[in-house]
C-alpha cells in the first residue's frame, strides 16, 4: 500500500490553490470510514513512539516538593464555600497544585513494559495535557514562563521576564495570582 503522506511530498509544489487540493486528497484517502479503517502500514512502529514526558534540554530547572500528603482539608470542603482557605502563591503552592492536577500518580510495569499514571484523566492513557505557569516573582522562583515536567515534579524555565515585564504582568493580574495554561501535544494522540 502507498504511504498517502510520502506521495503527497514527493509530488512537484503546486501552488497554494493546489497545495489546499493536495491536504484535502490526503485527508479522504487517510481518513477511517465507517466500514473500514484508515490506510496504515499495517503494525504499530513501538520503537518509535513519541516520548509521553515533554522537556526542554537545557532548560533550567526548580525541583518540587512531593506535598500532597500534608493536604488535610477533607475533601467535602472542596464543595463549602471558605472551608479551604486560598493559600498565597509559592513555591508549595505550585507544587501542590500541579501535582494534584497534573502529576503522578503511579508507575505501572509489565512484561518489561513500564508506563506512568496520571492524575489527569486521557484518552489511551497518552497525555496530550501539558501544563504552564506565568509567574510573578515568587519567594525562591523568579518571574516568568515555566514548563510543569510530571516525570520529574519540577518545572522548566521557558522564559525569563525582565523588571519591565514583571510590571507589565503585575498590571493585567491581581495580587497574589498568576496564570496556569494547558496546552495539548497532539502527535501523542496519532
Amino acid at each position: 500500500m502507498t504511504d498517502p503522506a510520502r506521495a503527497l511530498n514527493d509530488a512537484q509544489d503546486p501552488g497554494p490553490g493546489g497545495r489546499v487540493e493536495r491536504v484535502f486528497a490526503y485527508h479522504r484517502r487517510s481518513k477511517h470510514h465507517p466500514q473500514r479503517y484508515a490506510p496504515s502500514p499495517g503494525h504499530l512502529d513501538w520503537a518509535n513512539q513519541p516520548d509521553p514526558f515533554r522537556t526542554y534540554a537545557g532548560a533550567p530547572a526548580v525541583e518540587l516538593p512531593l506535598l500532597a500528603d500534608a493536604i488535610t482539608a477533607p475533601y467535602a470542603d472542596l464543595y463549602a464555600p471558605g472551608a479551604v482557605r486560598p493559600r498565597r502563591p509559592d513555591l508549595t503552592t505550585l507544587a501542590v497544585l500541579f501535582e494534584l492536577a497534573l502529576g503522578l500518580s503511579a508507575w505501572k510495569e509489565y512484561k518489561g513494559s513500564r508506563w506512568a499514571l496520571r492524575c489527569n484523566p486521557s484518552s489511551g492513557n497518552l497525555h496530550p495535557t501539558e501544563g504552564y505557569a506565568v509567574l510573578p516573582a515568587l519567594p525562591g522562583l523568579g518571574a516568568g514562563t515555566y514548563h510543569y515536567v510530571s516525570r520529574d515534579h519540577r518545572l522548566e524555565r521557558r522564559c525569563t521576564f525582565t523588571a519591565e515585564g514583571t510590571h507589565g504582568l503585575a498590571r493585567w493580574l491581581p495580587g497574589r495570582c498568576f496564570l496556569v495554561g494547558l496546552t495539548s501535544a497532539h502527535w501523542r494522540e496519532s
